[in-house]
């Protein structure tokens, strides 16, 4: 015969009070304020649960796995994506996942339903694609499966010693250099600012700061012996506050480093290089002027366009202001007049953001020189005399300026050269030769067009560029 105890109620021995009591059809443990322990390896069940997780700490998940009801985890998409498969379905059963490095917005998690089962109603795969998104399933019924009953898209940080942004915009990147992010801005976009770093000294030198380099639209060549486009404006921070990089000699005080507020998106805007403008046979077309680059209160102007020269002899127009100037056309022979280079730094901020365009000469029936339009570091060439074949003149662009910002040094802002059917090769940082485009993503002044009737086509502006870094780790 099996041995029993029959009681109401226990009482503990040292004061009397109540351990268990039943009454009526209710049992009760413990009173009020009292802990009720499993032992380590005991289990319990029939007490259901309350819409909540066990959170697996223990074990972050980094591969595809399934899942156990009641259980939660955290996992690590930084690699790639994987899939959690979820338990079969009983009613109450509870899965809770986290995205444990913020990564979901890269390598997604797969969520998927064990056999026909659902989520949300339909019998398919779910994905969880946004940075720090977590979510609570709870399976209900065979109707609807799985419903999704907690959520969150944003996780919760402490302060972060270092800046988090992100880009939009088509083909704009986010690299890492280092210690360093590096966003590229071919087109127009945003920069995200998410969180700002702690300044010095508390987390390291250049935490909560953003350097840049801004290049306008470079301006495009004149039409018919003319001269050729400025270079865009070109703008950059001293670089002393995120990594040892070299900078441009443009890069010098008053410039200095951004800070700027967290939680805010700043659009970019990359300037598009000039146009050419079509040249008329009574007038000398000038071409047209690059569009400005901005960065938050960084704004660099647009190139000038080249002066113009009618076919044969007629009008002509001068070099156009702007970041760099446009070169002047080639004028009236035997007049000794000058058609003048357009003026650089326009409008005007210092350091300067470019140079004047060359100023276009004609001293004789045979010398003639168009300006080169203007380059970020030097004036765009102006000779007096020409020394090309019968005595035509080159009429070089300016040279542009180098920086390592990106980690890899390179020339941008040089202006184009002028033409008169000889020489006039654009400056160092992609400016056109004689006819043609500034190159792409350089700010680069488009070559001035041929003299000769029917090869008056110049070269359009280069268009700009915007490049911003920061500190995103030590």
């Amino acid at each position: 015969m099996t041995s029993k105890i029959k009681v109401d109620n226990i009482n503990k021995v040292s004061d009397d009070s109540n351990i268990i009591n039943k009454c009526g059809t209710t049992i009760t443990l413990g009173a009020s304020g009292d802990s009720i322990n499993l032992a380590a390896g005991a289990s319990q069940s029939g007490f259901g649960r309350e819409g909540s997780v066990d959170w697996q700490t223990g074990s972050i998940k980094t591969a595809t796995f399934t899942a156990t009801s009641g259980e939660g985890y955290f996992c690590n998409t930084n690699a790639g994506s994987f899939t959690l498969n979820l338990p079969a379905g009983s009613a109450g059963a509870i899965v809770a996942v986290a995205d444990y490095t913020r990564t979901f917005q890269n390598n997604f998690l797969t969520v998927a339903p064990n056999g026909s089962e659902k989520i949300g109603g339909i019998a398919a795969t779910a994905n969880l694609d946004v940075e720090g998104q977590s979510a609570t399933f709870v399976y209900v019924d065979a109707n609807e499966g799985w419903i999704n009953v907690q959520e969150t898209q944003v996780s919760v940080t402490g302060l972060a010693p270092y800046i988090c942004a992100s880009v939009t915009g088509a083909c704009n990147t986010l690299a890492t250099s280092g210690d360093y992010k590096i966003a590229t801005f071919v087109n127009p976009g945003s920069l995200v600012v998410g969180s700002a770093g702690s300044a010095a000294p508390c987390t390291g030198s250049g935490s909560n700061t953003f350097d840049y380099m801004v290049v306008g639209g470079g301006g495009a060549g004149g039409s018919s012996g003319a001269g050729g486009g400025g270079a865009g404006g070109y703008r950059e921070s001293p670089g002393t506050t995120n990594g040892s990089y070299t900078v441009s000699p443009l890069a010098a005080a008053p410039a200095v480093a951004l800070t700027l507020t967290p939680a805010t998106s700043y659009p970019i805007t990359v300037g598009a290089g000039g146009a050419v403008t079509a040249n008329p046979p009574s007038q000398g077309a000038q071409g047209g002027q690059g569009d400005s680059s901005v960065f938050s209160t960084i704004t660099s102007a647009g190139g000038g366009g080249g002066g113009g020269r009618a076919p044969a002899i007629g009008p002509i127009t001068n070099g156009g202001p702007g970041g760099a100037g446009g070169g002047g056309s080639w004028d009236i022979p035997g007049t000794g007049s000058s058609s003048l280079g357009g003026t650089g730094n326009t409008p005007p901020v210092s350091p300067a953001q470019g140079r004047n365009g060359g100023t276009g000469r004609h001293n004789g029936p045979t010398h003639a020189t168009p300006g080169g339009g203007g380059g970020a570091l030097t004036e765009g060439s102006s000779e007096s005399d020409g020394t090309g074949p019968a005595g035509y003149g080159t009429g070089n662009g300016g040279n542009g300026t180098s920086s390592s910002i990106n980690g890899t040094p390179t020339a941008r802002a040089g202006g184009g050269g002028g033409c008169t059917g000889y020489g006039g090769c654009g400056g160092t940082g992609g400016g056109g030769n004689k006819k043609v485009a500034g190159t792409v993503n350089t700010g680069g002044g488009g070559g001035g067009g041929a003299n000769s009737p029917g090869a008056c086509a110049a070269g359009g502006g280069g268009s700009g560029i915007v490049i911003i870094r920061y500190k995103f780790q030590n």
